[in-house]
């Protein structure tokens, strides 16, 4: 990717300051507000079906994670993905742990039915929700982002990007894709911080793309934010690592290094290549 475009999608993100509407599992509210407030965007729990298809109207972007998913819970956000999806603003899905249980497939094949504009997910996640046989280990991943790309291609069928998370992470929005060298093992060790890069793309993809009409143009702009949103992501975890003696310093560095780390840092040692 060049770097003018990481440049001009980070510097957007900041500018903007995007309000994201989250309905997201219950163990990650707390860190998914904390990780978009030190982002520099604006986060929204709202999850009832009595509000939230009213407040997304608001919102620059919406992420939707079926984590802790109930039937209410799903039925609020089918009506309020249906309004996103209406109103051309952006949503993204984190389909967490879709092949563990028919109920979860369930509430994501109907999900995928009002187009989500992203798709966010771990390998397995990413091979289970294209109906392919998966390794999946609850909510982690026991495939290879390799092994989930051929699944990622064929989700742009429902989503105009896919992004396929692990050691190195992978984009696609069907006919170009990017590796996105970055991040760091003690990644893993902290709880939510899956849920929260989500969000953050929902934030990348809200302040980069264009609500006035839905048309392919917007597909280049998606996949350029969800990548940048990646490489800023990750690149803070390699700087949080650098002093973290454990998970617990690490979170709190982590938060640091979002809140730190400046374009020029981030264009200079950015590892995105075309793949």
């Amino acid at each position: 990717m060049q770097p003018q475009v990481i440049h001009s999608c980070f510097t957007a993100f900041k500018n903007t300051a995007p309000l994201v509407h989250n309905m997201t599992n219950d163990v990650a509210h707390n860190t998914v507000a904390n990780i978009l407030l030190a982002a520099g965007a604006s986060p929204a729990m709202v999850h009832d079906l009595n509000e939230a298809p009213e407040f997304v109207k608001l919102a620059a972007a919406l992420s939707l994670n079926i984590g802790t998913l109930t039937e209410p819970m799903l039925q609020s956000m089918l009506i309020t993905a249906e309004i996103a999806h209406t109103r051309h603003i952006p949503w993204i899905l984190d389909p967490v742990a879709v092949g563990a249980t028919q109920f979860r497939q369930r509430a994501c094949t109907e999900l995928l039915k009002l187009k989500p504009d992203v798709i966010r997910g771990n390998a397995s996640e990413i091979l289970a929700l294209a109906g392919m046989h998966s390794r999946t280990k609850g909510t982690d991943s026991g495939d290879s982002v390799e092994r989930a790309k051929e699944a990622a291609q064929q989700l742009t069928q429902y989503a105009k990007v896919v992004v396929v998370t692990g050691a190195i992470d992978w984009v696609t929005d069907g006919s170009q894709s990017y590796s996105v060298d970055h991040g760091h093992p003690m990644m893993t060790q902290v709880t939510a911080l899956g849920c929260a890069l989500t969000a953050l793309i929902g934030g990348f993809i809200g302040a980069n793309t264009s609500k006035t009409e839905d048309n392919k143009s917007n597909n280049h702009l998606l996949l350029n934010a969800a990548t940048t949103a990646l490489c800023y992501y990750g690149q803070a975890g390699e700087i949080a690592a650098t002093t973290a003696t454990g998970p617990g310093s690490f979170y709190v560095n982590f938060l640091d290094a979002l809140y730190n780390l400046d374009v020029d840092t981030l264009v200079e040692n950015s590892r995105v290549t075309r793949s």
